[in-house]
């Protein structure tokens, strides 16, 4: 349904009509006396009568606003009104990464890598708080013109501790990406999460995902394919991508989620540890690539200020500082050497004279 005409919704001017999901419209507001843009996001008036899907729709709100991160999309209000449902929720400037990958194709493994480490640090955000996101996918990652990274649309996220209101044995999600437990209708659990992050990894490596789109009939096909872990390898597609990350496309795609990474702080110390990318400068790099790319361009009116630095500025910078590190080590090192060197020679003198002196008796 259109937006025609002024309309306000709350304390919000509604601007423009965005798109429509599964659920509702989505259209662009601003708070009109706070001068902020957000995103209303309105249950479909024929889905109101449903009270399941209104409280569903009501968990979505409550899920995303237990988080503030800056990896995840933020939650302003929920707003009731006339018998109408609206989640006001951070207007991201930028795209979804899904619409990314089709203007480019794949991602180079580093710009992959940093944009899962940003995921990961907003997954063990939103573990943290006890909820399971359960559809992670290339549609709900925003990408911002100045290299944000955020999570969004908690539509079916739950609570790890709880019943939610999914019946059991019912598959809630998106099947290329989901875990074996969650196309079994299983519990899912924060492991769950963090195989779709594998899945978007693989994805943003190869520019396909490592299970296709299952059909009519197809489920049980798919479903043996990922518990036994049946894709083609990661460096077969990709032969660019290092080992080590390749190890971890793997470990993240284990069809037992025991097998895959204890949590997502695991996947994200790893991926500090291995790209040395704290986040402003993984926004840095990431900006810098995606305008590269022309995945954004100025916009008529726009003041555009691009990063400061490119990414082999930044990787530059990073030698640098680990070069001047392992200086100051070996002059510490060399330093301490001199001082026992000098403390040995004392010694030893000292030795000599007492042993004189003994003699001499």
């Amino acid at each position: 349904m259109a937006v025609s005409g002024p309309r306000t919704i709350g304390s919000f001017a509604i601007e423009r009509e965005l798109g429509a999901g599964g659920m509702g419209l989505v259209v662009l507001g601003r708070h009109t006396a706070l001068d902020r843009l957000a995103v209303l996001k309105r249950l479909r008036p024929e889905l109101c009568a449903s009270e399941e899907l209104v409280e569903r729709f009501a968990r979505e709100a409550r899920a995303a606003a237990a988080v503030h991160h800056q990896n995840v999309v933020a939650v302003y209000d929920w707003i009731g009104l006339r018998g109408e449902h609206y989640i006001a929720q951070e207007y991201v400037d930028g795209v979804d990464l899904g619409a990314a990958l089709k203007q480019v194709g794949r991602f180079p493994w580093r710009v992959a890598a940093l944009v899962v480490l940003e995921l990961a640090r907003g997954l063990e955000a939103i573990h943290a708080r006890g909820t399971v996101h359960r559809d992670l996918k290339p549609a709900n990652v925003l990408l911002g013109r100045a290299g944000e990274v955020k999570i969004a649309d908690f539509g079916i996220a739950i609570e790890a501790a709880s019943d939610g209101l999914t019946r059991p044995g019912t598959t809630v999600g998106t099947p290329p990406y989901m875990a074996p437990e969650q196309l079994l209708g299983e519990r899912a659990d924060a492991r769950s999460d963090l195989f779709a992050l594998g899945v978007v990894l693989y994805e943003m490596l190869a520019s396909v995902p490592p299970h296709r789109e299952a059909g009519a009939g197809e489920m049980q096909v798919l479903l043996t394919r990922v518990q036994r872990e049946r894709y083609e390898p990661i460096r077969k597609v990709a032969s660019d991508v290092p080992r080590w990350l390749a190890r971890l496309v793997r470990s993240l795609l284990r069809g037992k989620p025991r097998a895959r990474p204890a949590s997502a702080q695991r996947v994200r110390q790893m991926l500090e540890r291995r790209l040395a990318a704290f986040p402003a400068e993984a926004k840095v790099e990431l900006a810098s690539w995606l305008w590269g790319e022309g995945i954004f361009r100025p916009r008529e009116g726009d003041t555009v200020v691009l990063p400061s630095e490119t990414p082999s500025d930044a990787r530059a910078r990073r030698w640098r500082r680990t070069a001047l590190a392992a200086a100051l080590v070996c002059v510490l090192v060399a330093m301490a050497t001199s001082s026992l060197q000098r403390q040995s020679r004392g010694l030893v003198e000292r030795m000599r004279t007492f042993a004189a002196s003994q003699v001499a008796r």
